[in-house]
């Protein structure tokens, strides 16, 4: 396979040799998905959607000097295992385009169907303003899939670190100003809200320790603080059992995100507390993504 680089072809070339040598860079490089990603890149260096990128290459377009001189450097870049949100500053989720960068875990594919399991409790909950909070939120995926879907409820989301909270905002402010985003450990969330939440959802750190995550772009780019839960990986997990308990009402749903094999840990720690209807739910590739309870 050719490890050639895309900086090796002269500027203002053909758009397609461009972007098929830049795949051919990133396959090199151990990317999973070089041909997608080169395609990315280009389009985002150009400004044009993946769609129109495509019937430029078809056309034989070819990319100016600059933004070819661009389109290298961030091929490089990515080849490093830097995440292509990070390069691109856009991770999408759902229908939302959500910015991200260094210090914010970027949002996954498998967290739609959370988003989707709390979306779905939400719309049900009664009242003309159900109230959801989301704790950890991170980039803001989950509250603000939740505050554009269900439109009529009150969202408000919690987020205790700096530099995530600082991405949060922006997401906040492009997607859902309604929305509330406060800057507070999840543990001490909202207490003028205690019993009155009709759904809570978490994406919290889950990896035990010991668990290095095998990608690069996971390893070394997503903050630690997102990642590790402690020996077992369900440290914060017991802390959301407690605040969860406090924030809803009977019969209230809790949603979280978990790795796939600790669904049976997590119904557990859920059941002793007192929750009800404890379920694990598997995501699209049938693997275990996350587990409800209801509020007694």
């Amino acid at each position: 396979m050719s490890t050639s680089r895309i900086s090796d072809a002269p500027a203002g070339s053909d758009l397609a040799p461009l972007v098929r040598t830049a795949a051919a860079r990133l396959a090199a490089a151990g990317v999973p998905s070089a041909d997608v990603d080169a395609e990315l890149l280009a389009a985002h260096v150009l400004g044009l959607g993946r769609g129109e990128l495509a019937a430029a290459m078809m056309r034989g377009d070819r990319m100016p000097e600059l933004e070819a001189t661009r389109f290298a450097e961030f091929v490089e870049r990515r080849a490093a295992r830097e995440p292509l949100q990070h390069l691109t500053g856009r991770a999408p989720f759902r229908h939302m385009e959500l910015r991200v960068g260094p210090g914010v875990f970027v949002p996954r594919p498998e967290t739609e169907m959370v988003a989707q399991l709390a979306i779905d409790a939400l719309r049900e909950a009664p009242g003309p303003e159900p109230v959801a909070v989301d704790l950890g939120t991170g980039s803001g995926a989950l509250a603000l899939a939740l505050a554009t879907e269900v439109p009529h409820a009150r969202v408000h989301a919690a987020e205790n670190s700096v530099e995530a909270f600082i991405w949060a905002k922006e997401n906040f402010a492009e997607q859902a100003p309604h929305a509330r985003l406060a800057f507070i450990d999840l543990a001490d969330a909202f207490p003028e809200l205690d019993g009155t939440v009709s759904v809570v959802v978490s994406n919290p750190p889950y990896v035990p320790d010991d668990a290095v995550p095998r990608d690069p772009e996971v390893r070394f780019w997503d903050p630690p603080a997102a990642l590790y839960g402690g020996a077992d990986g369900l440290d914060v997990v017991r802390v959301l059992s407690g605040v969860a308990l406090r924030l809803l009402h009977p019969g209230g749903t809790l949603v979280i995100e978990h790795g796939e094999w600790q669904g049976p840990g997590i119904r557990e720690i859920l059941t002793a507390d007192g929750w009800r209807g404890a379920a694990t739910h598997p995501d699209l590739t049938l693997r275990d993504r996350a587990t409800t309870a209801l509020r007694p």
